[in-house]
């Protein structure tokens, strides 16, 4: 196969698959980020991103909804999910386009916006 033509079957191939699939594998918290949130969480236990400073009132899940928060599931529908402290958020680095940082039952995840799979989890990074 000619050179010309090997680079034209490889362009091909990674088209065929698109970017999702290797996006996909590649989207996850870095060491630098999971290192902020542990250390912001550390410094401000209780912080559950709520207005005001109000605690957070709700219940912890079920055991079976809280072991589908893992990576490559879907959020289940109705989740109460929040969002990160908004000093947090300034500390991080630009989230990923399309995707965004949330707090669930004291977890904090890296959730696709537009399938809602989980591509990254920080199991019991909000300490309550």
């Amino acid at each position: 196969m000619s050179l010309p033509l090997a680079r034209f079957a490889l362009m091909a191939v990674l088209l065929a698959f698109g970017g999702t699939a290797i996006a996909g594998t590649s989207v996850v918290f870095s060491k630098d980020e999971i290192a902020i949130i542990q250390d912001y969480y550390s410094k401000h236990p209780g912080d559950s991103g709520q207005p005001n400073g109000k605690k957070s009132k709700a219940k912890p899940l079920p055991p079976g909804i809280a072991k589908n928060l893992a990576r490559g599931k879907p959020l289940p529908p109705g989740i109460a999910k929040r969002y990160l402290p908004s000093d947090l958020v300034r500390m991080l680095p630009p989230v990923y386009p399309g995707y965004e940082r949330i707090v669930v039952d004291g977890r904090v995840l890296l959730v696709d916006i537009a399938t809602q799979v989980i591509q990254d989890v920080l199991m019991e990074a909000v300490y309550h």
